[in-house]
């Protein structure tokens, strides 16, 4: 059974920075994608970033792109998410989620497996 478990989400004033990471376990990891959600009420998951496995290809959202960045640690099959210069806007849960695919993915429905998610919450 695949989990992930994400952990890393708080409370952090605009400017600061935070990283989340993903820690999976359970899964095949040839030919998968691992990829971060974000979602703020009412609204659905918007693709935040995502990476393949195998040979660390990595795609951003055009509003997070300089200020992002994800990364994998094939030893420990953990994903992060390393957020610098945080804005309010960026306020949102904060999703990990695994696809079965060689290329990258930005659609949530291309993810099959999807953690619980983390609260991170921006101040001005």
């Amino acid at each position: 059974q695949v989990q992930l478990v994400e952990s890393g989400g708080g409370l952090v004033q605009a400017g600061g920075s935070l990283r989340l990471s993903c820690a999976v376990s359970g899964r095949t990891f040839s030919n998968s994608i691992m990829g971060w959600f974000r979602r703020v009420p009412g609204e659905e998951r918007d693709f935040v970033a995502a990476i393949t496995w195998s040979d660390g290809i990595a795609d951003y959202r055009t509003s997070v792109k300089d200020r992002f960045t994800i990364s994998r640690d094939i030893s420990k099959n953990v994903v992060y998410l390393q957020m610098n210069t945080l804005k309010p806007e960026d306020t949102a849960v904060y999703y990990c989620a695994s696809g079965a695919s060689a290329r990258i993915k930005r659609n949530f429905y291309d993810y099959d497996y999807w953690g619980q998610g983390t609260q991170v919450t921006v101040s001005s």
